[in-house]
């Protein structure tokens, strides 16, 4: 069943010692994200091709053991379904859109089963949700795609979560969707082989800058707004670290040392609304993804997102997304996790 691509010497060495043919096998859920799985499956094509001989195999399973859809549409055969792995295998669960969904019984007693004998567990976009749902990662450092965020946290208390693109925590591995899991597959690379070969993969790749574990899912403040301005990038980075808690105007101002007056300013010139309105667009988006992705009651979104009366919140809700709270939970059917394309 295993899958290797007939390697093609570089004249490269690898690391001396490693010399065993690393399994990996990916656990493919239904609409899983295709970037995310091609980003991690490729490198491994191209390590054997590089070091000209087979230094990975890797097998695709899922519960259908046939094929299964990717978000995309694409169908994707398996190899084969819920089998058992040999113990020293790493098991990577691609997951995308409703991934709360596509984690059944079975999928969860499986990998339990499998972390059991000893096979290390690695997530891919969403597969992190998988993972945690059967208690894999708990106290353990993970990550998640950065819209999955809010969701994931507070359905997992016991995962230690960051927002990297990818994280290494002994034998489990997460990586935050689209092209992360190519940098932790090329991380994984370099720590069996060496810098050379993972850097000769990130070459045919036409890859020229491999993030680490160090570096974070989203784009940095000035970027994503479009202005390079440090005081209005230092309030929104307080904006978003106090969701739950606002942080009132004079307080905002008063930390990049201006006054109230010259903060209101300061947003209507590069933002073309006050510090209220784009304080309150933040917290509505956070509602809106603790809605759609958790079982959280209205109520519980409400205060989380900074709101301490559920009618200002509907009132409010309603103003900026046209609906209600109650009608877009029941719009997203239980609230199951979910992920969007990536």
């Amino acid at each position: 069943m295993a899958r290797t691509e007939s390697p093609q010497p570089t004249g490269r060495n690898t690391r001396s010692g490693a010399s065993a043919t690393r399994q990996f096998v990916f656990l493919l859920l239904e609409r899983f994200s295709m970037l995310a799985f091609a980003s991690a499956i490729e490198p491994l094509r191209l390590a054997n091709r590089a070091a000209g001989r087979k230094l990975y195999e890797w097998t695709l399973i899922g519960e259908s053991g046939e094929t299964v859809e990717c978000s995309n549409r694409t169908r994707c055969a398996l190899d084969a379904g819920l089998v058992e792995v040999e113990h020293d295998s790493i098991v990577m669960v691609c997951g995308g859109i409703d991934v709360g969904r596509a984690t059944t019984p079975a999928v969860v007693n499986w990998l339990r089963r499998q972390a059991r004998h000893g096979a290390a567990m690695g997530g891919i976009c969403t597969g992190a949700h998988t993972l945690a749902r059967a208690g894999l990662l708990n106290g353990r450092e993970a990550t998640i795609h950065w819209e999955n965020h809010d969701g994931f946290a507070e359905d997992f208390t016991e995962v230690m979560l960051n927002k990297t693109v990818f994280v290494i925590d002994g034998n489990r591995m997460t990586s935050a969707g689209g092209t992360a899991s190519l940098d932790m597959m090329l991380t994984l690379i370099a720590d069996h082989h060496g810098k050379d070969l993972a850097n000769n993969v990130a070459d045919q790749l036409i890859y020229s800058a491999i993030r680490t574990h160090r570096d974070t899912q989203r784009l940095s403040i000035p970027t994503r707004i479009g202005v390079r301005h440090p005081k209005l990038g230092r309030v929104i980075e307080i904006m978003e670290s106090h969701i739950e808690d606002p942080v009132s105007p004079g307080d905002l101002a008063s930390e990049v040392g201006m006054s109230t007056r010259q903060l209101e300013r300061l947003f209507r010139r590069y933002l073309n609304r006050s510090p209220k309105r784009y304080y309150m667009e933040l917290r509505l988006a956070r509602a809106r993804n603790l809605l759609m992705q958790t079982d959280m009651s209205v109520i519980n979104v409400a205060l989380a997102s900074g709101f301490t009366s559920p009618s200002h919140f509907s009132k409010c809700y309603r103003a900026h997304y046209n609906t209600t709270p109650y009608r877009e939970r029941g719009a997203q059917g239980t609230g199951t996790a979910t992920g969007s394309e990536r």
